[in-house]
């Protein structure tokens, strides 16, 4: 959600008719041995990509009614710019089409300073993604199941809103916020780790600018995973090796919640952990686990969240497990690859709410080229991710879709 949540353009992009006007004009060429990457001089270096997630979704409008809604979805269009100025020091510019169902704004998603000059100890200053728990750190565009965020567990303070503002109801966008993160990894890469500084709420509850603090700390038991910065993949399809990690990630703001003259403090803490098994046959397990407990002390009450006022952030555990078989057999150009689901979301103060979902990934091109379908059910559905008041209500309900995922 990255990336989105959600996409950084971290493959080496092949040649796009831009990049080769500016090769000519440059005077330069691209690597023979990476197609997405221009070379200026030893040094410099320049990258440019795009991603696409369309989808189809059917949902029943009452839990004994005969009526659908339809709905052709435009979720995610991404242009992705990577550039290296010095040995240790890199660009990223990503945009998104934000509210894109609503007509669309092209947007700036990533806008990031790197200064990568050892393995154990980076800087990163800009727009970013704030560190989290691995659903976060994947993006739309890196998890294992297209529909991770509209039906999963309640969102970052970061994720909550899709586009910024400074009246007290955003604390970034899509998982982003402006700050600097500090990552590295140690004993040969298995210890990783993100320590983040970020703006968080703007404005209402949070009148004395705090910051809002972000850490995730994950340990590789098995094979390392290698992904670009602190970022992370919700399955490598087995090209990864045996993966076994465990991770916990913690955000605090004081102030980070409510209303102005009702504000509190929040915190969120979660721990996911990813197991992926490459089999004999060549088949690939993959488990995807999160827990997450948010709470808001010092204030912000019940009656200011049920006036629907304010930052109204989630309090209580949630949980979303998931286990998938990519079949080593091919069929056609791509791999099948079922999968089932399970996401509860228990808020205090307000009703639990559930989804179950089985589906089915064909996978083309790992995560560059992938078609699902899949089928849910639940009043998570209805209840929603927003709405923690004491009086929400909702049906259970089936939904279908259809998704399709490109990126290059």
């Amino acid at each position: 959600m990255n990336r989105d949540k959600q996409i950084t353009g971290r493959q080496l992009l092949k040649s796009l008719s831009v990049a080769m006007m500016l090769s000519a004009l440059a005077g330069y060429a691209p690597l023979s041995s990476a197609g997405a990457t221009f070379k200026i001089d030893e040094t410099k270096w320049i990258s440019i990509g795009a991603g696409l997630r369309t989808s189809f979704r059917a949902v029943e409008e009452g839990a004994k009614g005969s009526n659908w809604t339809n709905d052709f979805n435009l979720d995610n269009i991404r242009l992705y710019v990577n550039a290296q100025l010095h040995e240790y020091i890199k660009l990223e510019f990503n945009t998104d089409c934000q509210t894109c169902n609503n007509g669309g704004e092209v947007r700036v998603l990533d806008a990031i300073a790197k200064f990568e000059v050892d393995p154990m100890y980076n800087l990163w200053v800009g727009r970013m993604l704030v560190p989290a728990e691995r659903r976060e750190m994947n993006g739309p565009f890196f998890s294992a199941i297209y529909n991770i965020f509209s039906s999963g567990t309640p969102f970052e303070p970061a994720d909550y809103n899709l586009t910024i503002k400074s009246n007290g109801t955003s604390a970034g966008s899509f998982g982003r916020d402006d700050g600097a993160t500090i990552w590295g990894s140690f004993f040969d890469g298995r210890l990783q780790y993100a320590v983040g500084f970020f703006r968080g709420l703007r404005g209402g509850a949070n009148s004395d600018d705090n910051v809002l603090y972000a850490q995730r700390i994950a340990y590789n038991f098995w094979d390392v995973e290698k992904n670009p910065g602190y970022y992370t993949s919700g399955t490598y399809y087995g090209n990864g090796g045996d993966i076994l990690t465990l991770a916990v990630s913690n955000q605090y703001q004081k102030d980070g919640a409510g209303t102005r003259n009702d504000p509190g403090d929040f915190r969120g803490t979660s721990v996911d952990l990813l197991v992926e098994k490459v089999l004999g046959n060549g088949g690939v397990v993959t488990f995807n686990g999160e827990y997450k407990n948010y709470g808001i002390s010092s204030g912000y009450s019940q009656a200011s969240r049920d006036a629907g006022g304010g930052f109204s952030m989630f309090e209580g555990d949630a949980f979303d497990v998931s286990g998938m078989y990519l079949i080593p057999q091919e069929i056609g150009i791509g791999k099948l690859q079922p999968y089932v689901r399970y996401v509860n979301v228990m808020p205090d103060n307000s009703s639990d709410r559930d989804v179950v979902e089985a589906g089915l990934n064909y996978v083309i091109d790992g995560h560059n080229a992938r078609i699902s379908l899949s089928w849910q059910y639940g009043d998570l559905l209805t209840k929603g991710l927003l709405d923690f008041s004491s009086n929400v209500s909702g049906d259970d309900v089936h939904a279908l879709n259809l998704n399709v995922q490109l990126q290059i």
